[in-house]
């Protein structure tokens, strides 16, 4: 999707919401927004930067493994990281009978070097397709500790005391 900037606007550089000229502060990423101009700026410096970057992997690139899955999710995570210039592998996870009867799970792989913004892109990504820009994510680390006489849900954030195993707010348990 192509984002038409006005230089009277303002834009989140994260979710790229517009704004009135007078606003200073993205509401749902709570960061500082940019000028039409800055905002404009950053996005060709971005895309001279995918323009520079090489889509060929080469015998001589270190490669990682980001993410396991099925081969329709792996490949399109593929074109989402080839979308933004940024090459990647899917391959078969090494091991198994080769017979297909050991897992179907495919590996996707990227550069070393990409490795930055290949995780911000897969952030976004994940970001935008579960809604979780809607959704307070602050108590997600949250354990349920059986000797403290508190704990926090990681669901919602409620407080409630050790003695029950079930979050009073959202229902979620424990036990």
């Amino acid at each position: 999707m192509e984002l038409h900037i006005e230089d009277g606007l303002k834009y989140c550089p994260r979710c790229r919401d517009e704004y009135r000229a007078e606003i200073e502060t993205c509401v749902t990423c709570e960061i500082t927004l940019l000028t039409g101009v800055a905002m404009r700026a950053m996005l060709e410096e971005k895309q001279k930067a995918r323009g520079n970057r090489s889509m060929e992997i080469s015998p001589d690139d270190t490669l990682v493994d980001i993410r396991k899955g099925p081969v329709l999710a792996m490949k399109e995570l593929q074109k989402i990281l080839a979308d933004q210039s940024l090459p990647s592998l899917v391959i078969k996870e090494e091991g198994g009978c080769g017979q297909g009867c050991c897992g179907t799970d495919l590996l996707l792989r990227v550069r070393l070097d990409d490795i930055q913004d290949v995780m911000a892109i897969l952030e976004e990504e994940h970001v935008r397709t579960t809604a979780l820009n809607e959704h307070d994510t602050s108590h997600a680390g949250a354990v349920f500790n059986t000797h403290a006489e508190q704990a926090t849900c990681p669901a919602c954030g409620c407080t409630f005391p050790t003695t029950q195993p079930t979050c009073p707010d959202c229902g979620l348990c424990f036990a």
